[in-house]
């Protein structure tokens, strides 16, 4: 039910000066007048007429504009206040895990040009001065910090710009200063763990540490020659206690930027994986027991899932043994964005798409409790076949079928395989498309195969929909559609009325009719039913009491195709 309606005039004088009402009235034809008439008159520079909807819910008025006339309204600078000051004010905030991640995405290309991470930006001295003589990066990266933020803000870019560039050259003076002052130790002559033992207390220890893990870093060239290293100083860190933990604090956070990197991460597991087969990698790589538990309960799991070794294998040992927690929720975290996004799994390959993405349902619910909920995994693949059901791909699915029930088969096997009501629903419209076609049908009544096999393929298909899980109307209807192509098949071939007939033991007639009817060598529908009702004469005929009263062993293979028919209970 609506509210009461009533129209408000507001005025702006003079261009800087704030919207003023001066009339309310319930018809909007005054309203409007009124407002053309101090317009034209030029009591004012500009006029508005909004219509007001009171909401008997809430009691608040609900206000649409019917009527502009005028100068725009002049935009207001905004007020900032202490919130929306810039969150780095002093070099030691730039170390914060939002400050590198957006270290990272505006020198990105600097950081992929040398082969390095943030973190190591921000601890080794040689590439604090490779990025200071380098030219406008830095500068660059500066602005386009600083602009977006003004934008936010209010706040002018030049005084944001200075603040960064004071800002930066701080924290690089720190970083070139503790070099210069020989702050982090070179593990040329010393050891790690007793690095990491004397730096226990000091208020700089992770300033330090990072400086000593990023400069073991220094000359190794590619991703799996770095992991590797890191590998190598997680297996000098100390046994236990603060110290390896500062070690291992360090190493994570190299390994969570690096591996966050699509280019690296490929060159770890390996450059011939497609974006599924990676991400199937990285499943494995960071739940390992899980998978291997996967694999001996279903061997052809190996055949999807690759192969995880070299570096990769160690720092999946290191996972599994319950060691960087935050690297493992990174790496589950980063399937799942993947999963989300829009990129193909198998771009060339929709039929292995299918399968790869079965394979990373299971293994990330394997994974559930410990990594990711169910939820996060259900609402992933959810939003993933979205995908599996747009025009584009379900052509690209069934493009290698040459027939149109290799094509329903096909689509079948889509249905079972996407996840969601709506998706469920999109699926099964392209089947069903299908089935119901006529080519389906002048297909199937073709020549060919014989009328038993076929029939035969049509119940496989029918069970298969039932499997499906789609909702009851839909798996009516294509079922529906599927029974009746095998009732013409079989009222073509007269397949019941022939076996009725034929010169054979009764139980053995009555087991042929009786799988027809319990849809094992048919679909249900039809040709279901006139082999179901076929059966019911042959049983009340006295020949046929005889001869199964003369023989009752033929009649227990009977008893369950009996009550699957539904003519015994």
């Amino acid at each position: 039910m609506a509210g009461p309606v009533h129209y408000e005039l507001y005025i702006r004088k003079t261009a800087p000066s704030a919207w003023s009402l001066v009339l309310a009235t319930e018809e909007r034809k005054h309203a409007i007048d009124t407002a053309e008439e101090i317009f034209g008159d030029r009591q004012a520079v500009a006029v508005r007429v909004t219509k007001e909807t009171l909401d008997p819910g809430t009691m608040e008025f609900n206000s649409v504009t019917v009527l502009t006339r005028g100068a725009p309204e002049p935009a207001r600078k905004r007020v900032v206040d202490d919130t929306e000051r810039s969150n780095c004010l002093a070099p030691a905030d730039l170390y914060a895990p939002h400050a590198r991640e957006l270290i990272g995405r505006v020198l990105e290309d600097w950081l992929n040009r040398n082969g390095v991470t943030v973190f190591e930006l921000l601890h080794r001295p040689d590439l604090v001065e490779r990025l200071e003589a380098s030219g406008v990066e830095l500068q660059h990266a500066i602005q386009k910090i600083a602009v977006p933020e003004s934008q936010a803000t209010g706040r002018a870019s030049h005084d944001l710009v200075r603040h960064y560039q004071k800002l930066a050259a701080e924290a690089m003076e720190r970083v070139v200063r503790a070099g210069r002052d020989g702050i982090f130790p070179d593990l040329a002559n010393r050891s790690l763990a007793d690095v990491a033992q004397k730096l226990a207390g000091s208020p700089d220890r992770p300033f330090i540490m990072g400086g000593v893990i990023s400069g073991a870093l220094k000359g190794v060239a590619g991703a799996s020659a770095r992991l590797d290293r890191l590998m190598d100083l997680a297996d000098r860190a100390p046994a236990d206690g603060p110290p390896r933990a500062m070690v291992m604090v360090a190493i994570e956070q190299i390994l969570c930027e690096q591996l966050s990197s699509r280019s690296q991460l490929a060159a770890i597991l390996g450059p011939t994986l497609d974006q599924g087969g990676s991400l199937a990698a990285v499943v494995r790589m960071v739940a390992p027991r899980e998978i291997d538990a996967l694999i001996a309960n279903d061997p052809k799991l190996a055949v999807v899932m690759p192969a995880v070794g070299g570096a990769a294998a160690r720092l999946g040992a290191r996972i599994e043994a319950g060691e960087y927690p935050i690297l493992a929720a990174f790496l589950a975290r980063m399937v799942l964005r993947e999963l989300m996004g829009p990129r193909r799994l198998r771009p060339s390959d929709a039929p292995g798409e299918i399968d790869i993405l079965r394979t990373l349902a299971v293994s990330l619910t394997a994974t559930a409790g410990r990594l990711l909920t169910l939820e996060e995994v259900q609402t992933a693949f959810t939003e993933r076949s979205k995908s599996l059901v747009n025009a584009d791909f379900v052509q690209a699915y069934v493009a290698a079928c040459e027939t149109v029930l290799c094509e329903a088969e096909q689509l079948t096997r889509l249905c079972e395989n996407v996840t969601g009501v709506a998706n469920k629903r999109s699926a099964a419209r392209w089947l069903a498309a299908c089935v119901t076609s006529l080519r389906f049908e002048t297909e199937m009544r073709g020549p060919g195969a014989t009328a038993a096999r076929k029939l035969q393929v049509l119940a496989l298909l029918h069970r298969s929909v039932r499997a499906a899980a789609l909702s009851e109307h839909d798996t009516e209807q294509i079922n529906g559609a599927i029974g009746h192509v095998g009732g013409v098949v079989e009222t073509e071939a007269r397949l019941t009325a022939q076996l009725a007939r034929a010169q054979a033991p009764v139980h053995q007639k009555l087991l042929a009719l009786l799988r027809l009817a319990a849809g094992e060598t048919a679909p249900l529908g039809p040709a279901s039913d006139r082999a179901k009702a076929e059966a019911l004469k042959l049983f009340r005929s006295p020949a046929a009491r005889t001869a199964l009263s003369e023989s009752p062993e033929s009649i227990a293979p009977l008893r369950d195709l009996l009550k699957a028919s539904g003519l015994a209970a």
